[in-house]
């Protein structure tokens, strides 16, 4: 009789995702945990770590030192995969505290064990947008000293030259920041070729600097703005000043515009003139003041075919979850087709798999007590949600199941809105407990599939996860905490794990359906 040369017999298939074979851990809940290695460790926390922010089952403080240790420790052993992984990770994943603390910690790791090269690409690659070089200065010199090590200075001092313009100096060079642009210039020495880009550095100091000098005759853009402004608080009529075209020219941003005219001037035709040159963050975030100003139906029509657009989703790297918490803030009917047209084409790595599939959605307390951060409305359960509902959505068979203490079945209706579904699984948030029973949820709801997917915290409690179905049936979870015990070996043998906030991990899944290898996706 063949041991092994049969027709359930598959090719061995690995994952980069690894844990030590045998439980030497526990899990939040009590169960078996099983320890990963410092890569793997280190991935799935970067990709689910808001920094600064308390989880159900950690403290801010001790989530960011476990963050900031990890990448230290992984910085030693591996620094080119350390700097592929920050970069991507501020890049495709979106993750932008994480990425930049990712890169001071690097930085300070090389610098400690008196290694030369890499750091200052590392910072660099990270700081994509015009107030992230202050960011990284406040990082550092709040945890370590006022004393900024050249591969820092250097590496903000490349993003600046990238960065500052006279657009991003209007946005983000406010009162409101410890480090102005100014500072970041006085502090890094930027050496600027562009005459243009002189006079603004210029500008910018003297205004920090309460210098009563002009603005450069070539900063068309702030002497714009500074004109705008002038008339805006002068004029008896400031309706006048509403104008598209000068608002852009200018490079007013909706929040000036509506504090410098809100209280005088209708907000529909305040926010109908700023629009045109909002961003796409901008427009989802205000959805529901478009509704309440009065924002007419043309207006509208045009900003939902933008947020619909996949080509501009792709650009603004949204995490999915947004479109949902759009969803739910916005009172108004008309935007619920561009949303949901929006998180499909955000959600556009999820594989569309043969067979029949199971797909276990974690609806239990540490999955629903807490926002992923202060000001959010949006748990993991949320994000679970969005993408169980999804990737249920594209397969061939699935069945779909909430589960907690217990288990529900929940039918997706076909060829129907992702938004309205998810919806209707989040409102049975509750209905089976509130615990978290993986193991449990696998043996009651496993019917000869060809797959699972779990997406969960993975802080399950007793309970032998792997063995609650066969081994040549493929588990994937999806981990959406990036605590440290895992709940099952991971790596080979069938049993896989990925993580993060986005769609991009996913993409692993149809190379082990190959039974060819994952690698990790940066």
């Amino acid at each position: 009789m063949s041991k092994f040369n049969t027709s359930a017999t598959k090719p061995q298939a690995h994952s980069p995702v690894t844990t030590k074979k045998k439980p030497s851990t526990r899990t939040f809940e009590g169960g078996s945990g099983y320890e990963r290695d410092v890569k793997s460790a280190l991935f799935l926390l970067a990709v689910s770590n808001m920094v600064g922010e308390k989880t159900f089952y950690e403290s801010a403080d001790d989530r960011d030192d476990r963050y900031a240790t990890l990448v230290r420790r992984a910085t030693i052993a591996d620094p080119e995969w350390t700097a592929r992984l920050l970069a991507w990770l501020r890049s495709e994943a979106n993750m932008r505290s994480a990425s930049l603390v990712g890169a001071a910690e690097f930085t300070k790791a090389r610098l400690d064990a008196n290694l030369d090269g890499m750091s200052r690409q590392v910072v660099g690659s990270v700081l994509r947008r015009a107030d992230e070089p202050g960011e990284m200065l406040a990082y550092w010199t709040s945890k370590y000293s006022r004393t900024i090590p050249k591969p820092v200075k250097r590496g903000v001092a490349d993003a600046v030259l990238r960065l500052y313009n006279e657009r991003s100096l209007v946005k983000y060079d406010t009162d409101s920041k410890g480090f102005r642009f100014a500072d970041v210039i006085d502090l890094v020495h930027p050496k600027t070729k562009q005459e243009w880009q002189g006079a603004l550095f210029t500008h910018a100091l003297d205004r920090r600097h309460k210098r009563d000098n002009p603005i450069p005759e070539s900063l068309r853009v702030l002497n714009a703005n500074a004109a705008l402004r002038a008339g805006m608080s002068q004029a008896d009529t400031p309706v006048t000043f509403v104008e598209a075209d000068a608002l852009r020219d200018a490079g007013m941003t909706w929040e000036d515009t509506l504090s410098q005219l809100g209280s005088k001037v209708d907000k529909a035709r305040l926010w109908e003139a700023n629009i045109p040159s909002m961003g796409y963050m901008a427009l989802l975030r205000n959805l529901r003041n478009f509704d309440e100003a009065g924002v007419s139906d043309e207006v509208a029509a045009k900003v939902a075919a933008r947020l619909a657009d996949p080509e501009q989703v792709a650009k603004s790297r949204q995490f999915p979850f947004r479109f949902l918490s759009a969803y739910e803030s916005a009172p108004n009917l008309r935007w619920g087709k561009a949303l949901d047209d929006a998180l499909r084409a955000s959600l556009r790595n999820l594989p569309s798999l043969p067979g029949r599939s199971l797909i276990l959605i974690d609806t239990s307390a540490s999955m629903t007590s807490v926002g992923y951060s202060k000001r959010s409305s949006v748990t993991p359960a949320k994000a679970a949600a969005v993408f169980g509902v999804a990737l249920g959505a594209k397969g061939e068979d699935v069945d779909v199941v909430g589960f907690a203490s217990g288990t529900f079945h929940h039918k997706i209706r076909k060829g129907g809105s992702i938004l309205r579904e998810v919806e209707r699984f989040l409102r049975r948030i509750g209905e089976v407990g509130h615990g978290t029973d993986i193991a449990g949820a696998l043996r009651s709801s496993y019917r000869r599939h060809d797959r699972v997917f779990i997406i969960s915290d993975m802080q399950t409690i007793q309970g032998d996860v792997s063995e609650a179905v066969k081994r040549n049936v493929p588990i994937y979870g999806f981990n959406l905490g990036g605590y440290a015990p895992a709940a099952y070996a991971t790596g080979a043998d069938n049993r896989h794990e990925f993580g993060g906030l986005t769609d991009a991990t996913f993409r692993m899944i149809p190379l082990l359906e190959a039974a060819r290898n994952a690698d990790w996706p940066f």
